[in-house]
């Protein structure tokens, strides 16, 4: 008989753990869920009798699956999820203990707000918000070792109404974009009915060994090593990238696809990326909003089942110095209700004008609203990331492909484009035949690549949601679609017809624009150079960056689009700007703490060792003899005088940098400040090539990332 263990098909498994639209249907009365359709699809307001039905049914549903408790699961401002967890249990009328769950429960929670990041819209002393129910992303449940927990995702706002939380600004933004693209669509006599935004985040991670995790301070606090050297021998020869996956990555990945898989996440693809113990998993297109659900879920899934493993799973974008970070690319789009990508090539001229309408709005958007963009991906640990040669630049620019923007470099100038074919596209909407789908070549250092049929936005931060990001695309695609269908109608009412209205818009918009598109390569002075010449901003760090949120042309968009209000976006400021101080201010503590509690006394060990052998040398040898190990003793004297002077600055800056009021000098102090702890690296890696092994007191490169 064989022993073989029997792998469980993902469609044997997929969304078990999933209240989705099959499992509403074949629970509720033809009616009720007929009334949460119209409510997930048309925004219409859930009424009571029918949410305690839906309710009553979600709680039979998630008993069935062991559950014991549910939760309003929500993504407030600190980047991660929260949840409060509460039992089935109530009295019923006669005193006896009972399991139930009414619509009032389920449509609103009501968690303390004073704790989250607020920017100022919740004092300490005002703790009242509210979690409201999203019925357009399932419920699901989380299995635990000792129970499980029905899951409803959820929006989060304060008492008085402003959004406290990243889901609610990206709804608004699905809403905004939405309406802009139906007011488009209508004039080519589209069908759709309903235009939404399509997402497959590709997420990087490492991994390590647990023991390895749990002896690193700077890594547990600050998600990355502050010391440390890359080994030998680490991604130079290029040979990790699409390599062999190792047994017990092999075996983390296949876990992590079991359960991402009974909660409904699509996983399609897996692979070594190109640093040691470095690797990817890839996602199937999802609506936004889903996928940004499904990516956070995601994450938790991944840091649960490494600890299981005994292994730990690293998202910070640079977890490790002189190899590549982690991103998460955001492969973006947009489709209707009648399964149409509004980015992909069509099969006819009309489908092909309406394709380059959509192409060019989605330049302008970029162009408009790179500083938003930049804004969006703006973090302490993905500065050490972009601009690397492994992540896109913090310049944001469009690649395109040689076709396409010779196709819309001719239609700016009036002319023809000649293929070896024929002629594909002419101002005349008659001559506009088939556009080859995989037009491009693929610029892996452009922050936001056509691929085909979807733009990829490569600047993300692997420990980053992508809610913000997406938030921001869709908001600035809703401002250049209404600026489109504005600038076409003019044309009509002063007699033009609509395909040339189209072409002329399509031409004046891409000829504002096209200053962001950029073929070439990214790393490059050059392009640098080029950039600025340009106009285009080049914000290398997040403070800069996040002085835009505040701007006139920020607030003007979202408020256009109805995605932030001026407070809300005010707030934004704040939060971000305390996230990287603080985040700053840790890894300026555990600089500090490290250098002089292991590092610091690591080395004066081995002094003390060296000195003691200069003293058996010259009895045995002569003075003349020990030249070599006195020298070496100076030279590790010399660096622990330097290291005690540097740290002990290093706490006298970051006191002074804590003592700042004022947010924005707070910010500039704080990046001084982490330029300055590069010092403490400098020499503590110094150290580190001098003082043996069996001394040195954290885990190294070498082991960590050769070793799983």
């Amino acid at each position: 008989m064989s022993n073989e263990k029997k792998i469980q098909q993902a469609s044997e498994i997929f969304a078990i753990n999933v209240f989705d639209l099959e499992k509403m249907e074949r629970a509720l009365p033809q009616e009720a869920y007929e009334k949460l359709i119209n409510a997930i699809e048309s925004n219409e307001k859930l009424d009571i009798p029918t949410a305690n039905i839906a309710a009553t049914a979600m709680r039979d549903w998630a008993i069935s699956r062991n559950c014991t408790h549910y939760t309003h699961w929500f993504q407030p401002m600190t980047g991660y999820t929260a949840e409060k967890h509460d039992s089935f249990i109530s009295h019923s009328k006669s005193g006896e203990v009972i399991e139930s769950f009414s619509g009032k429960q389920l449509i609103q929670g009501e968690p303390d707000a004073s704790s989250f990041p607020s920017g100022g819209i919740r004092s300490t002393f005002e703790a009242r918000g509210y979690t409201i129910w999203d019925p357009t992303s399932p419920a699901f449940v989380i299995e635990y070792p000792h129970g499980n927990t029905l899951c409803i995702p959820s929006i989060f706002i304060s008492y008085t109404g402003e959004i406290l939380d990243k889901k609610a600004p990206l709804l608004r933004s699905v809403e905004a974009l939405n309406k802009a693209a139906l007011d488009i669509l209508k004039l080519f006599k589209s069908p759709a009915k309903k235009v939404f935004s399509t997402l497959g985040s590709e997420q990087e991670f490492f991994l390590i060994q647990r023991k390895f995790y749990e002896s690193r301070p700077d890594i547990i606090q600050t998600g990355r090593t502050l010391f440390g050297n890359p080994p030998g021998k680490h991604q130079q020869l290029e040979d990790q990238y699409f390599g062999n996956i190792c047994e017990k990555a092999f075996e983390f990945m296949t876990n992590v696809e079991t359960e991402a898989y009974k909660l409904g996440i699509p996983l399609k693809t897996r692979h070594n990326e190109v640093a040691p113990n470095q690797f990817e998993l890839a996602p199937i297109f999802e609506e936004a909003n889903v996928a940004v659900d499904h990516n956070q879920i995601l994450m938790d899934l991944m840091d649960r089942i490494a600890k299981r493993m005994d292994l730990a799973c690293l998202f910070h974008e640079k977890p490790f110095a002189g190899v590549n970070g982690s991103g998460k690319h955001n492969n973006w789009s947009m489709s209707t209700d009648k399964n149409e990508n509004l980015l992909e090539p069509g099969n006819t001229p009309q489908s092909n004008l309406q394709f380059l309408v959509f192409l060019v709005c989605a330049i302008k958007a970029v162009y408009d609203h790179s500083k938003e963009l930049r804004i969006s991906i703006a973090s302490a640990g993905n500065d050490h990331r972009l601009g690397a040669n492994e992540a896109p630049p913090a310049i944001i620019s469009v690649f395109l492909g040689e076709l396409l923007t010779r196709v819309l470099n001719d239609l700016e100038k009036g002319k023809i484009t000649e293929t070896t074919e024929k002629a594909w596209l002419s101002i005349g909407i008659d001559k506009i035949p088939t556009i080859p789908r995989d037009n491009t070549d693929r610029n892996r250092t452009s922050p936001f690549a056509f691929t085909g049929n979807k733009f990829e936005f490569r600047a993300v931060g692997s420990n980053q949601t992508p809610s913000t990001a997406i938030t921001v695309l869709n908001s600035a695609m809703a401002a250049a679609l209404i600026e489109a269908k504005e600038a076409i109608d003019k044309k009509m009412k002063n007699g033009s017809d609509f395909n040339s209205a189209a072409v002329d818009t399509i031409r004046e918009m891409y000829s504002a624009s096209k200053k962001v598109c950029f073929e070439g390569d990214n790393y490059s002075k050059e392009w640098e150079k080029e950039a600025e010449k340009r106009g285009l901003p080049n914000f290398k760090k997040t403070p800069d960056a996040l002085a835009a949120i505040i701007e006139k042309n920020t607030i003007e968009l979202f408020e256009k689009t109805k995605v932030y209000n001026k407070r809300e976006l005010e707030s934004r400021y704040i939060i971000n700007m305390h996230n990287y101080t603080k985040q700053i201010d840790i890894e300026a503590r555990v600089f500090y703490s490290m250098a002089m509690t292991r590092f610091l006394p690591a080395a004066i060990e081995y002094l003390n060792t060296l000195l003691t052998n200069i003293q058996l040398s010259e009895s045995v040898l002569g003075k003349e003899k020990s030249k070599e190990i006195k020298d070496l003793a100076l030279t590790i004297t010399d660096f622990c005088n330097k290291l005690k002077i540097e740290s002990e600055n290093i706490e006298t800056a970051r006191i002074k940098a804590e003592n700042i009021s004022d947010i924005k000098k707070s910010g500039e102090a704080y990046k001084n400040l982490l330029n300055e702890t590069q010092k403490i690296r400098d020499i503590v890696d110094m150290l580190e090539t001098l003082i043996p092994h069996s001394l040195w007191p954290v885990p190294k490169y070498r082991e960590m990332l050769l070793q799983l």
